[in-house]
């Protein structure tokens, strides 16, 4: 395995890792705003940051132009690349 190789599957397991986390905490932070007023400011002491709670206006899609697929992990009903096509290229697969 190749020295970027390595870091791709480090990098790529932190993203991957990062957005199981953001989608797990996203209904929580959802129901807190809408707890909250429409219009409600408020301070980070911490940060200084300023925050207002507002209707939406839409929702940033984020394009890359080039990604990877992979074959599923344990617990996925299904990955992005299919076994098929791995053990073709000849690679082993785990059951």
């Amino acid at each position: 395995m190749t020295e970027q190789q390595q870091k791709f599957l480090e990098i790529s397991k932190r993203v991957e890792t990062l957005k199981e986390e953001m989608k797990a905490l996203l209904p929580t932070l959802n129901e807190l705003m809408a707890e909250m007023e429409i219009g409600e400011l408020f301070q980070d002491p911490e940060t200084g940051l300023v925050y207002k709670i507002q209707a939406a206006k839409g929702t940033y899609v984020y394009f890359n132009p080039i990604e990877y697929v992979r074959t599923k992990k344990s617990g996925e009903t299904a990955g992005t690349l299919s076994k098929k096509e791995a053990e073709e290229a000849g690679f082993t697969l785990s059951k």
